[in-house]
């Protein structure tokens, strides 16, 4: 990855690793912007967008998606936009037509200017971006589990099977959408075990990587 060139870093993410906020550490050290999930559901439910309705706004206007989220958000931060739950308390599920407008939009923030973006099967939506990184971030299940434990203050129980849950929906639309696993490596040029490390220092792993 050159970065004197626009370029991309999408980070996926086991839930319960940090790899969330460790994207965006990331984008504050690198002073781009930081883009999640809850941003792009945000734009999908707040300007109804599909597919035809993207279609007709890129047609109509250069630049269309900034000048979108500058009227979403008129002063946003270079590393996010304020609209983020602390974590996922649930399973995302997504129609056919709904991963499509999403993967406009994805595609779309990426041509716009160097970014990360965490998750939403960024590492396949945007393999063909001449300019990109790819991060994983796993963690041992035992500290996924506590993490997500604090987080969203449940019993070890609970918690157990949100983590199961959510990683087996998550696996089940990749493999549905992109017809891989999101756990071959083969998918990144970088994977990190969050074991040990702070969400600090795994950025900072990044960071040293790319020079």
């Amino acid at each position: 990855m050159n970065r004197q060139e626009p370029f991309v870093i999408t980070v996926s993410r086991e839930i319960g690793s940090g790899g969330r906020t460790v994207g965006r550490i990331l984008a504050e050290k690198l002073n781009i912007p930081f883009y999640d999930r809850y941003l792009i559901e945000a734009l999908e439910k707040k300007f109804n967008l599909t597919v035809e309705e993207i279609e007709k706004m890129k047609g109509e206007k250069k630049g269309w998606l900034a000048n979108l989220i500058r009227y979403y958000s008129p002063a946003p931060s270079p590393a996010g936009f304020g609209v983020s739950p602390e974590e996922e308390n649930g399973v995302h599920v997504t129609t056919d037509t709904l991963y499509r407008a999403e993967k406009e939009i994805i595609q779309e923030l990426a041509a716009e200017n160097s970014c990360v973006i965490a998750g939403r099967s960024g590492f396949w939506l945007l393999k063909d971006h001449p300019n990109h990184l790819d991060v994983f971030i796993t963690a041992p299940l035992t500290r996924r589990i506590r993490r997500v434990m604090l987080k969203q203050g449940l019993d070890e129980d609970s918690a157990a099977t949100l983590v199961k849950n959510i990683d087996k929906a998550r696996e089940n639309y990749i493999q549905r959408y992109a017809g891989v696993s999101r756990y071959d490596a083969r998918n990144y040029d970088l994977i990190i075990n969050a074991d040990d490390h702070s969400e600090e220092q795994i950025a900072g792993i990044i960071l040293n990587y790319i020079g």
